[in-house]
């Protein structure tokens, strides 16, 4: 190995490389890729994926521009994984560059899923500490995405240490990304995602060659955490180095809408069973501060902001029992509109002080017109390590999403059997080559 100055970056490049892989690690990873590349496909069909698309077809096949563009597709649809300790949605930054750099280099499948749990683990680690203060301003996916982009590519480009470091640094100061475009439903977030994908794979690349970075661009008196995290933990970019991978506790998204909605709809869809149709006088929610910041949109006027309103996710799942796709466009906006404004929420104890590190939680409570209470606590939600879907409904997920973005039912298959296949170490590039557009 080379040196390496001993710095956040140097030290958090040792105790990932240092980790051991297991084959229930290589099925998991296997797990993620699947559906990471599931909702690439399926946020072809949508109004920012067709503008990608057509961007991306006047562009050479070359790794940067493809996990750009994959990168950004995956993270339109709102049912890309989460990890919750770091707030960041780790596939949509991380597989787009594996998929790209492996397909060009035809690496094995063990190098593939290796390169993908070290860019999950680089990104959550610096996810870990950035502090509830940056989220405010900041989206953690695009800020913390560059290191884990950068991890993995330096995983299949086997640069040593010294060339990682460097690679990580200029991942850093690439790192960007900020919330404003809440307040319009602008398309920025997928942005975000391509552009962290992007940035790591570049820094990857040119560290390959020579090109230097700042070693300390963590913790560096100018470096990320003071420009951009005033209450950072760096402590924790390096805690609890043998814990299981990153990538094993992250969530599985199950609906698509903002992850911060989803245990408010866990516990609607819940109260819509105990209701058994009776009529509702009023709705209650109580949920954390992150919660409220994100997803506080009482009369949503898009499909995107509907997604991104507590609201709307409690009034679809109370009243329809099932969140898919068609929730939330003009025609169950305009038919749940009355039952959104009998909808109200407040951050509570005990989510305000368990969130992020804790639990993502909410409390639904609903009065029926009857008079009759009925509450319904979550803090464990559907998709969360501690209620994972099963192989079988992650195969239906990814199945229906490859379907949603128009891929033929035979290929759909063919490409679920090829990425279930890597841990095998089989790569079968005719296949995984379909994922891009």
């Amino acid at each position: 190995m080379s040196a390496v100055i001993d710095t956040l970056t140097g030290r958090l490049i040792r105790v990932i490389r240092q980790k051991p892989v297991s084959k229930d690690d290589l099925d998991t990873a296997a797990i993620f890729t699947l559906d990471a590349c599931a909702n690439a496909i399926g946020g072809r069909n949508s109004d920012a994926g067709r503008i990608l698309m057509r961007w991306n077809a006047d562009r050479p096949a070359q790794p940067a521009s493809q996990s750009f563009t994959v990168g950004a597709l995956t993270h339109i649809l709102e049912t890309d994984d989460l990890h919750r300790a770091s707030v960041t949605h780790p596939g949509c930054v991380v597989v787009p560059v594996v998929m790209a750099l492996a397909s060009r280099r035809q690496s094995s499948g063990i190098a593939l899923l290796h390169a993908v749990l070290q860019g999950y683990e680089a990104m959550c680690r610096v996810g870990n500490a950035v502090g509830p203060a940056h989220y405010r301003l900041w989206h953690n996916t695009a800020t913390c995405g560059p290191f884990g982009s950068a991890m993995a590519a330096a995983s299949l480009l086997q640069l040593n240490d010294q060339q990682t470091q460097h690679a990580l640094g200029n991942a850093g100061t690439q790192s960007s990304g900020l919330w404003e475009f809440l307040d319009t439903g602008a398309m920025s977030k997928h942005l975000h995602a391509g552009r962290a994908a992007e940035s790591g794979l570049l820094a990857a690349e040119l560290a390959a060659l020579g090109f230097t970075g700042p070693p300390a661009i963590l913790e560096g008196k100018k470096g990320f955490f003071a420009g951009a995290c005033p209450d950072a933990i760096p402590s924790r970019v390096l805690a609890d180095p043998d814990a299981i991978w990153q990538l094993v506790g992250t969530s599985i998204k199950p609906w698509p809408s903002c992850r911060h909605t989803h245990p408010a709809i866990d516990a609607a869809l819940e109260l819509h069973r105990q209701l058994a149709g009776r009529s509702i006088r009023d709705v209650h929610a109580e949920v954390y501060q992150a919660a409220i910041d994100v997803c506080d949109r009482p009369d949503p006027q898009s499909e995107y902001e509907a997604k991104f309103s507590l609201h709307h996710c409690i009034a679809a799942a109370l009243s329809d029992g099932v969140v898919n796709f068609d929730s939330f466009g003009p025609a169950s906006r305009a038919r749940l509109a009355g039952l959104r404004r009998q909808i109200s929420a407040e951050v509570a104890e005990p989510f305000r002080s368990a969130y992020p590190d804790t639990y993502w939680g909410a409390a639904v409570s609903v009065t029926a017109a009857d008079g009759q209470k009925v509450r319904v606590d979550r803090r464990v939600c559907r998709g969360d390590p501690d209620a994972a879907l099963s192989r079988d409904q992650m195969i239906d997920k990814a199945l229906m999403l490859m379907g949603h973005g128009g891929l033929a039912t035979d290929l759909s298959h063919r490409l679920v059997d090829a990425i279930l296949a890597l841990p095998s170490d089989q790569a079968d590039w005719d296949v995984l080559r379909r994922l891009f557009p």
